[in-house]
């Protein structure tokens, strides 16, 4: 029994490492890709608000991890390390591949795994998060279409925004970053429950403590993981300026914190990819062309590696007999 609990802490430190490694990319790869804020200074800032963000909010989605989809009996400590081990190494690849992944589908995807094994899936609560995973996304795209084609390309009707874009660069740039901040402390409010919300499930932790003890480690994750990561949104998708990354986080993260409140996980990898790619088609068509592979190989690890963890935890459950 001790064995089986230092694994399962072992998997949720490797699960909260892997998570911070991809969630500082959405965060800060707009800031960092403008050339606004160093990796070490990314890496300071996004451990601080990723702590703030989940003391705030983020009991709201470790309830639905814990309870709303496989139904708490059902969660002993196995099973949340069987979800949670099989979340982590989905993630990992990701990470290996360079890849930002969300660390909501790969959770949520291993608790369905578990879910589809004891036949308990919540048809109600599964058709609300997957509808929410399309909806936001593109309301994210729209949202920034909407705004970036309102000031870009220049023109006599918003030729003022430019003049005062002009004269006050400082706080601007300080505006970019406090805008990265607030993208990181949604992750905390959001994300971090992936890793809490198995382990209250199977009652060995409350999800306030876990959420105290856990958040520190995205920090730690995001510092371990090299900025390759950050780079592939933030420079090889499309490269930001320092007005359209302010506008992709503020975006991004108010919609994670509206998902949050609701208390559903939610991908802010898609959200700020999809945000990202509506300013491309107002200002880098020949960008997203040219970087075509790269989007590709984006779209295919979304795709593979939350499907790789449902079926790692679907069939570690049946191959064991629980």
């Amino acid at each position: 029994m001790i064995f089986q609990y230092i694994i399962l802490i072992s998997a949720v430190i490797f699960f909260a490492l892997n998570m911070g490694g991809s969630g500082i990319a959405p965060s800060f790869a707009s800031a960092y890709g403008a050339g606004l804020i160093s990796r070490q200074k990314a890496v300071a800032l996004f451990a601080v608000f990723v702590v703030l963000g989940a003391l705030a909010l983020g009991s709201r989605v470790a309830k639905t991890l814990s309870s709303g989809l496989l139904p708490g009996y059902l969660f002993t400590p196995q099973v949340a390390l069987i979800i949670l081990g099989s979340a982590a190494l989905s993630l990992f690849i990701a990470n290996v591949l360079k890849v930002p992944q969300s660390t909501s589908w790969v959770t949520v995807f291993a608790v369905f795994g578990a879910a589809l094994h004891f036949d308990s899936l919540n048809p109600v609560a599964t058709l609300q998060m997957v509808s929410l995973w399309l909806i936001l996304p593109l309301v994210g795209f729209f949202l920034t279409f909407l705004f970036f084609r309102g000031i870009y390309p220049p023109r006599a009707a918003n030729f003022w925004f430019y003049e005062k874009v002009h004269s006050r660069k400082k706080p601007i740039q300080y505006l970019a970053v406090i805008s990265s901040c607030y993208v990181a402390f949604a992750i905390g409010a959001n994300n971090v429950a992936n890793a809490v919300g198995p382990l209250a499930g199977a009652r060995l932790i409350s999800p306030g403590l876990g959420l105290l003890l856990i958040s520190p480690l995205f920090g730690l994750g995001g510092w371990l993981i090299n900025d390759r990561t950050m780079k592939t949104v933030g420079r090889e998708i499309v490269p930001l300026g320092l007005i359209t990354s302010t506008i992709v986080a503020f975006i991004t993260a108010t919609l994670l914190i509206f998902a949050s409140f609701l208390g559903f996980p939610q991908s802010l990898v898609q959200l700020n990819a999809l945000a990202i790619m509506a300013v491309g088609t107002i200002k880098h068509e020949h960008i997203l062309a040219a970087k075509e592979q790269a989007v590709r190989k984006m779209f295919a690890v979304w795709l593979v590696a939350p499907l790789l963890a449902g079926l790692l935890s679907y069939l570690t459950l049946s191959f064991r007999g629980i």
